[in-house]
């Protein structure tokens, strides 16, 4: 970064706490330099795996079994979890027709990246089978997989409401209790949209008369299992991360012509089963609120993960951020944490209301309707006769419909980031919870970057510790995945060119106590 660059990132730091974003962090903080550099040809105790196709982004760890799927490009392979390199992968080729990618190259479409089947999705569907859905050369395709004969099926499931048809497309699947809740941009010309598919009852989002999604990239969603031990008799949520067009007005430094682009979190219940008359197959509890990391220019989300401690109520998500598109000369990450307390306090907060005069979302101070709008059923409701969705009023329906937006921001906790970097694009993100000998537990942060290296970090108190940094490709390319492995004491990287097994410590490589003590790795311990 360029002394202009940096000064100019400090006079932001300033321009941001006048407008109501206040940080106790210094401008030298952006350095945050690890303690430890690891050059790739200095890496051990590393295996890896490739075969002759790409994009091994897809990845799905049953650490129990000892088996780590990978979803790449034309291929599904089974990879044995204590070392994908030792030779004893499965291997289900899985690639689009050539009828289809003839007709994929007449739609204009790139023959040397797109027209392929990308393994987008994969994920346990029952004791016995896999369930797993690609682009198909963009006519999505979706199949049942038996794991134990690790074979295609002779039948195949269309994949147009499942799995996107482009590649490159924003999306994110969960299998939930037997039912499928994806996230994108389905169709050429569609709508983004999360849909409920497979042997539950079909929801998706609304779209008129307002669109509750706006040109929206989906990040990830994660399961919460809210219903357990719920003293109000609450239900289990999938929340969203995505990030999509403002609708509402925001802080910018740019140009106001631009229309800014903003973070997302949005929530739906598991029971909800749509409307009766209003809202027919639709969510009815579908609410959005937009999650902030730090000042303005800090926009772009780029990855989440989830971690609890041992009950739904200590659940916190972590997330990476990138500088918005208008700083095309400069890279910075920042790292944010959210308690889902943050998250719950939003969707139960105020609304945000469209005016058409002004063309403009603005805060909603009029009359709620009972039950609370976008509430899953709970006790209460079910004492006042409300079973299920399909028996709340009209007027609950109707003003959901209208009121997708929540008026409050999540804010991170501490009211700033855990960590603000220069010259660095966090591309992913994994956290595990460590005891470290001092009988404390510390989330440790894994951070895939988009040149191919790894960012190993511990969490201090409101700040980040960088204990090391990990060059884990050769050539420069996005880490796409990482799945960590408690059994094995492994991180799992896929990317395009392969799929990387990474010890979660090197403890020798600290040469002496004092080395080990700096180093603040709570993996590690000097016993000598």
């Amino acid at each position: 970064m360029s002394g202009g660059q940096a000064q100019l990132l400090t006079t932001l730091f300033m321009a941001a706490a006048a407008v109501g974003y206040p940080s106790r962090r210094s401008a030298t903080d952006l350095d945050a330099t690890p303690r430890m550099t690891v050059t790739f040809d200095e890496l051990s105790g590393v295996r890896r795996f490739n075969a002759h196709t790409l994009n091994y982004s897809t990845l799905l760890l049953e650490d129990d079994r000892g088996i780590l799927y990978v979803g790449a490009r034309g291929a599904i392979f089974a990879l044995n979890s204590s070392d994908v390199a030792d030779g004893s992968h499965h291997t289900i080729h899985w690639e689009a027709s050539p009828e289809k990618q003839m007709d994929c190259l007449q739609k204009g479409k790139n023959n040397k990246t797109e027209c392929f089947n990308h393994v987008r999705f994969l994920q346990r569907l029952n004791s016995t089978h896999l369930y797993a859905c690609g682009t198909y050369a963009f006519h999505p395709l979706c199949a049942a997989i038996d794991a134990n004969r690790f074979m295609l099926p002779s039948h195949f499931e269309e994949g147009k409401e499942k799995c996107p048809y482009d590649p490159a497309r924003g999306y994110t699947g969960l299998i939930v209790d037997g039912g499928l809740y994806t996230a994108t941009r389905y169709e050429f010309r569609s709508l983004p949209d999360i849909r409920r598919n497979l042997h539950q009852r079909p929801l998706k989002t609304e779209e008129s008369p307002l669109h509750w999604l706006n040109d929206a990239e989906f990040v990830t969603s994660v399961l919460v299992r809210e219903s357990k031990d719920s003293p109000v008799g609450d239900d289990d949520k999938i929340y969203y991360f995505f990030m999509e067009r403002a609708g509402e007005e925001t802080t910018s430094f740019f140009d106001k012509s631009q229309v800014a682009r903003v973070a997302r979190v949005a929530r739906v219940c598991k029971s909800d089963v749509g409307g009766k008359k209003i809202l027919q197959r639709k969510w009815t509890s579908f609410m959005k609120a937009r999650l902030v990391c730090y000042i303005p220019y800090y926009e772009v989300l780029r990855s989440v993960c989830s971690l609890d401690g041992g009950g739904w109520a200590s659940t916190v998500f972590y997330a990476t951020f990138t500088l918005s598109a208008q700083w095309r000369t400069m890279e910075a990450s920042a790292v944010c944490r959210y308690n889902i307390s943050a998250v719950q306090r939003a969707f139960e907060g105020p609304y945000m209301e469209y005016q058409d005069w002004a063309r403009k979302w603005s805060r909603y101070d009029g009359a709620v309707p009972e039950p609370r709008p976008g509430s899953c059923i709970t006790d209460h409701s079910r004492k006042k006769g409300y079973n299920s969705s399909q028996d709340l009023p009209n007027s609950v329906l109707d003003f959901v419909k209208l009121h997708p937006l929540m008026f409050e921001e999540v804010k991170p906790a501490g009211g700033e980031p855990l960590l603000v970097k220069k010259n660095v694009v966090y591309s992913q993100l994994a956290v595990d919870r460590v005891q470290a000998l001092d009988g404390r537990s510390y989330d440790v942060l894994f951070m895939g970057t988009g040149d191919g290296w790894i960012h190993k970090a511990v969490v201090v108190d409101s700040g980040i510790h960088i204990v090391e940094e990990v060059q884990v490709f050769r050539d420069l390319q996005p880490v796409e995945s990482l799945v960590i492995s408690h059994i094995q004491r492994s991180l799992y990287v896929g990317a395009a060119s392969g799929i990387v097994q990474v010890p979660l410590a090197s403890c020798a490589r600290y040469a002496s106590c004092y080395d080990c003590i700096l180093a603040r790795d709570p993996y590690c311990a000097w016993d000598g």
